[in-house]
């Protein structure tokens, strides 16, 4: 017998599309980033390196957000934030299960339960304590400063994590060059989508805060068209979806995209204001729309291979149609 279950603290009033306004939820938004870092870390410590910081990245799950199996000894290990239940979870290939309260909590605390899971987990692992890419860093064990967690907040925060993603693996899947997955960077506390040229991309400056700059160059060391979502910050206090090339071509910033997009120049990106895709009448078709068109953008005016490179949408259980002019 079949036995299902809901989640309980599911509110099933919420749209698909929830409403995010960063200042009622930054406190929540600021520890909740600080505390993937610290998960994220976990996963950077016992993983080999992968092209552009790959092996680091969280990944959207039905409940919440989590590592994937992360290597130790032998053995693997997965921990997920679930926004449903509002709990850590940690389970290993061995069978062994534990997890503690998602809660108001300091950062300290929470490394120090984390730290304290993994060890009763039997998983031997240090990190380093500083955070990256935020201002005014303070290691984990000693931040006693970011402690808020507001659970519905958090649940409406995956829930358009939910619908981000279905939709950035739609775009994902009309290229046939190298991509990326589509992941959760806990440094920078967004989930991307980046497409590549197939070409090297010129050495990049570094300078990004709290980035170390062989990380930054690795990162960027081809051509890209990147796009993705992040809840908003301090320096940009909305909720938005952005999409960059880099290096940026002559041209790509003055291309004409979405109605609701613009180009930002101090963040050298254009930006679609989540709020314009959840009110829009398909949100769907309008965040494709953006994604596709600054895509195009940034293959056309740095003159990518684009008939090499694309394909159509892909489409449940059927194969992708080959041409038959074939070399």
């Amino acid at each position: 017998m079949i036995h299902l279950t809901t989640g309980r603290t599911m509110n099933h009033a919420i749209t698909d599309w929830p409403d995010l306004p960063y200042p009622a939820w930054r406190d929540t938004a600021v520890t909740l980033q600080l505390w993937t870092q610290i998960v994220g870390k976990v996963r950077l410590s016992l993983t080999p390196w992968l092209n552009h910081g790959w092996q680091v990245t969280l990944y959207v799950t039905a409940r919440g957000l989590g590592t994937s199996p992360i290597p130790f000894g032998h053995e693997i290990l997965e921990i997920e934030f679930d926004f449903i239940d509002h709990r850590l979870k940690a389970r290993t290939s061995r069978g062994e299960e534990g997890s503690f309260a998602l809660e108001p909590q300091t950062v300290a605390a929470f490394y120090r339960r984390v730290m304290d899971l993994l060890a009763g987990l039997g998983v031997a692992v240090s990190i380093n304590e500083m955070p990256n890419e935020m201002p005014d860093a303070i290691p984990f064990s000693q931040d006693k400063t970011h402690s808020a967690y507001d659970a519905a907040a958090s649940n409406h925060f995956w829930r358009a994590l939910v619908q981000v993603d279905r939709v950035f693996k739609l775009f994902r899947s009309s290229f046939l060059g190298k991509a990326s997955p589509v992941h959760f960077f806990w440094g920078s506390f967004d989930l991307a989508v980046t497409r590549f040229s197939g070409r090297m991309a010129p050495l990049h400056p570094g300078g990004v805060s709290g980035l170390p700059d062989d990380v930054t160059r690795e990162a960027y060391s081809h051509e890209v068209s990147s796009a993705g979502f992040w809840p908003g910050s301090d320096a940009f206090p909305q909720a938005a979806f952005y999409s960059y090339a880099y290096p940026e071509p002559q041209g790509f910033r003055d291309r004409p995209v979405t109605p609701g997009a613009s180009f930002d120049t101090k963040l050298g990106e254009f930006i679609l204001p989540y709020d314009v895709v959840r009110n829009a009448a398909s949100p769907d078709n309008v965040l494709l729309d953006f994604l596709t068109q600054t895509y195009t953008a940034a293959a056309e005016t740095g003159h990518w291979d684009r008939a090499a490179l694309e394909c159509a949408l892909g489409v449940p259980a059927q194969p992708r149609t080959l041409s038959s002019a074939r070399g």
